[in-house]
């Protein structure tokens, strides 16, 4: 398995597979650059796309090697901020949620990675034969939008799927070094995680959403489904959903999906004022099952840090690396 962990760190050009989920806004520039400078992928989070927050974000990781990633039925509604990105020279481009066939050729023919976050071992398929380098297998535990597959089960299946054509990374549910060392047994050869770099010092969430995160204890108290994207008339494609913290919004329409779409007028602006004013009894903290994993907010490099050393303290990389070390000496 730390093969795979090598060969994926080594494409990437970083120390440890260990990659920032590009989360919408929250990914900034100043996260991104700090998760790349401990070691691991930093990937800013073009999320819809905002060509003047874009170009902020990169001016602000400072030079550091990241990517950026989209969502994809997004993108391709505003396709010119491909090229943006392209101008940026990123390490690699993500795209999320959609067709990327369109975007694949013109990323790599920049010389830039293409990486395809898939919800399905069929699209992992589909993604590789359109030629994505990296497959990021994300699971329904995650939070923000996916489809109804566990982690645990779909890891090995895309793994199955597209062999040894491309490195595959588990995302979903992973917020230490347990989900880090359980991804790498399923065949996965790093992590993408979102959640755990949300209740980050420097993301740019704010502070009462990540005290939520940090307060979670369950991930049953997270809930999936299409109340805010209904609410804040963003409403995904199928068969996306999203995953978010249960407020107090969650609990009152849960089940009444048709009767909020029909009081729209009154609770749409009564939803996007909870969210300028940062009320969470309202508005969506986004987040995965695995919050109920995370006991503080730390500095992203900690949070690497601390993760690639729980997974060694679990598999053993550093006597593997000790091993191959005596064994190519002798």
């Amino acid at each position: 398995m730390f093969e795979r962990y090598e060969r994926l760190a080594k494409q990437l050009g970083v120390d440890h597979p260990v990659l920032l989920a590009p989360m919408d806004l929250v990914a900034n520039g100043k996260l991104a650059a700090a998760v790349t400078k401990a070691g691991g992928f930093g990937l800013l989070g073009g999320g819809y796309g905002d060509e003047a927050w874009l170009r902020e974000q990169f001016a602000a990781a400072c030079g550091a090697r990241v990517g950026v990633g989209f969502i994809t039925w997004s993108l391709s509604r505003q396709p010119h901020l491909l090229e943006v990105a392209i101008e940026h020279a990123p390490a690699a481009i993500m795209f999320s949620f959609g067709d990327a066939s369109a975007h694949i050729g013109k990323t790599k023919q920049a010389g830039i990675l293409a990486i395809c976050q898939v919800q399905t071992a069929a699209m992992a398929r589909e993604a590789v034969d359109c030629g994505a380098d990296i497959v990021v297998a994300q699971g329904a535990e995650g939070g923000g939008h996916g489809v109804a597959c566990s982690t645990i089960s779909l890891v090995p299946a895309v793994v199955d799927a597209v062999g040894d054509r491309v490195h595959v990374v588990a995302a979903g549910g992973i917020a230490d070094g347990r989900g880090f060392a359980a991804a790498l047994a399923l065949g996965a050869a790093g992590i993408l995680m979102g959640t755990r770099f949300y209740a980050s010092e420097e993301a740019s969430g704010d502070d009462e959403a990540k005290r939520r995160i940090v307060e979670c204890k369950g991930g049953e108290e997270t809930v999936r489904g299409i109340l805010f994207d209904i609410v804040r008339n963003n409403v995904w494609p199928a068969p996306y959903t999203g995953r978010v913290l249960r407020n107090a919004f969650s609990e009152k329409w849960a089940g009444r999906e048709r009767e909020l779409l029909q009081q729209l007028h009154v609770e749409h602006p009564r939803y996007m004022e909870a969210r300028a004013t940062r009320q969470y009894d309202m508005a969506a903290v986004i987040a995965g099952e695995s919050a109920a994993l995370i006991r503080e907010v730390l500095p992203a490099g900690t949070i690497v840090a601390n993760i690639v050393s729980e997974m060694d303290a679990i598999l053993g990389y550093s006597s593997y690396k000790a091993r191959r070390a005596s064994n190519a000496s002798t």
